[in-house]
């Protein structure tokens, strides 16, 4: 099996990825890592128990679709063709032989469930695994109170936020490359940031733009002429 793993920034740079939690993108990335070359992982939950995840973050990956799973238990990852190449000298075909029967590949190489006549099966997984609309607004819930749940943006999101406020006295990449090295974290205590866009707005004020001095014609007596 190779060694080496690949993630398509089509994929992890999409808005549907970026908006999950971050335990749910690292679970992701453990799963891509793991998975056989040809995408299949046969214990998504000891992964997800080895990295400290949750329940809920296996049920958002097959919700928003990014994983397919399967009755066995297996589950495989949804846009593999589209994340990695996999040289046919270092290729091993996958031992579940039954579950790759199971999909096809769409037109841009992700992966599909099949209907046993061959036909695509696009909501398979709205009756495989599915969050109730309860269970999504409680799990909402849950982690807008959580102050664990802070989602880094990216650099490209801030670089959109200083476009929008006009903001040039320091750059996305410093912005992010600074709170990155410190977690994501803001005061002398180290809390946890939850607004970044906040975060944004301090340092604007902390680095106030170079605005030339305004030149005004005065009289003798030092008054301002209009």
């Amino acid at each position: 099996m190779a060694e080496r793993r690949m993630f398509a920034k089509t994929i992890v740079d999409s808005d549907a990825f970026l908006e999950m939690p971050l335990s749910t993108q690292a679970l992701y990335f453990h799963l891509g890592m793991r998975a056989d070359d040809d995408g299949f992982v046969n214990a998504p939950k000891k992964i997800m128990r080895m990295i400290g995840g949750q329940e809920d973050d296996l049920k958002l990956l097959i919700t928003k679709k990014f994983i397919i799973p399967f009755n066995s238990g297996i589950i495989v990852i949804k846009h593999w063709k589209i994340n990695n190449y996999i040289r046919n000298d270092r290729y091993h075909a996958t031992p579940y032989r039954e579950e790759l029967q199971s999909i096809g590949l769409e037109e841009n190489g992700a992966y599909t469930l099949l209907l046993r006549n061959g036909i695509p099966n696009h909501n398979q997984m709205d009756t495989e695994v599915r969050l109730d609309k309860n269970s999504i607004d409680k799990y909402r819930l849950d982690n807008a109170q959580s102050a664990n749940d802070f989602v880094a943006p990216s650099v490209q999101q801030i670089e959109a936020y200083l476009k929008e406020r006009n903001i040039t006295a320091f750059s996305a990449e410093e912005f992010f490359d600074y709170y990155s090295a410190c977690g994501w974290t803001i005061g002398k205590d180290g809390k946890k940031m939850k607004d970044w866009k906040s975060a944004v707005r301090q340092w604007q004020r902390k680095h106030p733009e170079d605005v030339p001095e305004v030149q005004t014609e005065k009289n003798s007596r030092g008054e301002v002429l209009q």
